[in-house]
Order: C-alpha cells, then structure tokens, then sequence
C-alpha cells in the first residue's frame, strides 16, 4: 500500500525526478517565473516554497541544506539575501500557479506558469513612462 508516500512519480526514477527538480528550483530562483506542465509545477512548489522557507531561517545551517538542493553559491547567496527578505513576516504562499488556457501543442498537455509571489518592482518593470507622455508622442 502506498500510506503517507505524497507526490506524484511523473514517470520517472528517483534520482531523475530530484535531478529535475532541483534544475526548475534553480530556473525559478533565477528567473522568478517558469512555464512548465501543470503537475510538475504542483510538485515543484514544494520545493521551492521550502526553498525560501530556509532563506528566512538565516543560519549557517540552513544555507548548507540550500546548497545542497540547488549547488550554486551565487544561487544561494540571492535566494538568502534578495528573495528571502520580500517574504519577512509572510506565513507562507510563497509560490503562485496559474493555469494556461492553451494546452501544449506537441501532446496536448496542461501548462502552467509557477512564479514566486512577491517580485522585484524596480528590476522586473521597465520604464515605460506616464499615459500622457505616450499620447504626446503619436
């Protein structure tokens, strides 16, 4: 029987799956916002959510346990010192899922996009300037 063995296997080997988790943990970290299928974004929020959940313990510990999910210094040093500090104060729901409308085209299956909730304002919208400024200009 399989009690209290949570997550889905998505046809894959143990180490395959960890191997492409950690690889979308990254892609989202650096990114903050990924396309993926909708059940692997289901799964990866887990890990991304425990991801930050060790950013705001702070510790030496815990930047040793992120390292070890996401084997890159750099990585972890902005997982600790950019992502983690948006989340001060926030019990959790770190991660959104949105579901696409279209399905994939080679076989049909559901996407979604997996994003990290609070982004950076400044680095993520360019300047585009007031609604005047581009009636101005036509």
């Amino acid at each position: 029987m399989r009690h209290s063995k949570g997550g889905k296997k998505l046809g894959r080997t143990h180490s395959h799956r960890k191997a492409m988790f950690r690889n979308m943990a990254r892609s989202l970290l650096t990114y903050g916002q990924i396309k993926t299928t909708e059940t692997k974004a289901m799964e990866l929020r887990k890990v991304a959510d425990s991801l930050v959940t060790l950013g705001l313990r702070g510790d030496v510990h815990a930047r040793r346990l992120a390292y070890k999910v996401l084997e890159n210094h750099q990585l972890v040093k902005k997982l600790f010192d950019d992502i983690a500090p948006r989340f001060q104060g926030v019990g959790g729901g770190y991660t959104r899922v949105y579901k696409l409308g279209l399905p994939r085209l080679g076989d049909c299956a559901p996407m979604a996009v997996i994003e990290l909730t609070r982004r950076e304002e400044a680095a993520a919208t360019p300047e585009q300037g007031s609604k005047e400024d581009r009636k101005s200009v036509v």
